[in-house]
């Protein structure tokens, strides 16, 4: 057995438990945080000038000089510590400074700082005495700062000011119990999370059965509501209920982590040398991280309004020729499963007679009498698929990805290939790795959509910017050639 994407859409969700709307989103937490240290950065660089000359009995310089160097300071400083996850929201919910990393990244800024001045010999701008004053009270204030912060998000989160909505936690009844609000603030960072408890069975067919069902509402949950993670919370020496829950989750497009259980906790006191303040287990990566999914993002928008500016007399054209060819709509929409499974209508320039969008779909094989004269030229030169430029704008496909299939096609294949529906681990794209590879077009045989799936999989796994551009350069090449393209 194992999830797919064709669950009840109208099971309910009654297992996961809905807290009050917070007011303010987690997500804002490492912006409000970062730009507080940044604050402090910049007063403390004032404050440096200042006091010191005011001590001295010297005039007070012109500040600007010292407004600048808080700001490099501060710029300096919240790439390091944002590049450790220093302002995660985790971090920033959890109890206890973190007074050893915060100095080691300040004094090594300072040293930075004071390299690049004699480097490029600007430090006669400076007075040393403020300077000195400046490296002493910023990390004093930096501390101060840091206490409060996460004094006030611990409020804010008790309160449900702030919340983490984007979690589903699925657990065995006992350890879900044990797990307070506490607990998931140290270890999360959160107050509450969307739960789903498993159910409670000595019988093992019993309890995997009733385990499938709550992951068939998990699955659903999933898709309507978008969440950023799964959290295990098993019993470690459940290993066989371990193996159960990793195998199923593993189509869901998620990171997955199985959380440390209430013996595990209390050995080791919520702590962990690593990043994680507390000691978990990322047994699932999700594809593609926050950073990657917004930057390709970025790039799709970009290019698919550019794209669209560019091929805007070619598809008026196109759509003109369709309409003088013969009867029936310029545009044809079809059904077709997009990032998580989620369904999706993908717009194409109507090339054929008909317009199935059914449980049975047939494909276009070579000299198909449905394809009409204009439809051909339109197939041949991949001119038919510019509309889905439009499903990009929606966010609905990529302009790199696993190409979609028609529902009828994507149903039989998940049934007879095992990993298929890891391909819906990321957005359906115009052109894939698949395709600039010569697996184009229709795939009547079983081998033929198996190669298509290993294509698909090595990109999702190996996914990169520069292996996005290498993808587009090489579809102008494989339109050119008009290899199975019919």
């Amino acid at each position: 057995m194992s999830i797919r994407s064709e669950t009840d859409q109208g099971s309910s969700i009654s297992a996961g438990f809905s807290p009050p709307r917070a007011t303010l989103s987690h997500e804002t937490v490492p912006y409000l945080v970062s730009s507080t240290d940044a604050l402090v950065i910049l007063l403390a660089s004032v404050f440096g000038a200042v006091f010191y000359h005011w001590i001295s009995d010297t005039p007070v310089p012109d500040l600007d000089a010292y407004f600048a160097l808080g700001l490099i300071a501060s710029f300096i400083h919240i790439a390091r510590q944002g590049g450790q996850g220093y302002y995660d929201f985790e971090r920033v919910a959890t109890p206890g400074v973190e007074i050893v990393p915060v100095l080691i990244c300040w004094f090594s800024t300072a040293l930075l700082l004071a390299f690049f001045a004699f480097l490029f010999k600007i430090g006669v701008s400076f007075s040393r005495g403020s300077f000195l004053v400046f490296i002493v009270v910023a990390p004093a204030g930096l501390l101060l700062g840091r206490r409060l912060q996460k004094q006030l998000v611990q409020i804010a989160v008790a309160r449900g000011a702030i919340g983490r909505r984007d979690m589903v936690l699925i657990g065995d009844q006992t350890e879900l119990t044990a797990l307070q609000g506490q607990d998931l603030l140290a270890i999360v960072g959160a107050g509450e999370v969307n739960r789903f408890p498993l159910v409670e069975a000595d019988d093992p067919i019993l309890r995997q059965s009733g385990d499938f069902k709550t992951l068939k509402l998990v699955a659903n949950f999933v898709r309507d509501n978008n969440p950023s993670e799964i959290l295990l919370a098993v019993p470690w020496k459940d290993t066989a209920r371990i193996d159960f829950l990793r195998e199923q989750v593993k189509l869901l497009p998620l990171s997955v982590r199985l959380l440390p259980d209430s013996q595990i906790r209390t050995l080791t006191n919520y702590a962990s040398s690593a990043r994680q303040r507390v000691l978990s287990i990322e047994i699932q990566r999700a594809p593609l991280s926050m950073t990657e999914r917004f930057v390709k993002r970025f790039v799709d928008l970009v290019l698919a309004v550019i794209a669209l500016v560019l091929f805007l007399p070619i598809m008026s054209l196109a759509g003109l020729a369709i309409k003088l060819d013969g009867p029936g709509p310029v545009i044809f929409r079809q059904n077709r499963k997009g990032f998580n499974g989620r369904q999706f209508v993908m717009f194409k320039f109507r090339t054929m007679t008909v317009q199935e969008n059914g449980d049975t779909v047939t494909q276009a094989a070579r000299n198909d009498p449905r394809v009409t004269n204009i439809g051909k030229l339109l197939r041949a030169s991949s001119i038919d698929e510019l509309p889905q430029l439009v499903n990009v704008l929606r966010g609905e496909m990529s302009l790199i990805g696993p190409r979609p299939h028609a529902l009828a096609h994507d149903n039989y294949f998940e049934r007879v290939l095992e990993d298929y529906a890891f391909r819906h681990h990321v957005k359906p794209g115009m052109t894939g790795w698949a395709q600039v590879h010569g697996l184009r077009g229709a795939t009547p045989t079983i081998d033929l959509i198996s190669r298509r799936v290993k294509m698909d999989l090595w990109y999702i796994n190996n996914w990169s910017l520069w292996l996005d551009i290498q993808i587009v350069l090489k579809t102008f090449f494989e339109v050119l050639r008009k290899r199975n393209a019919y």
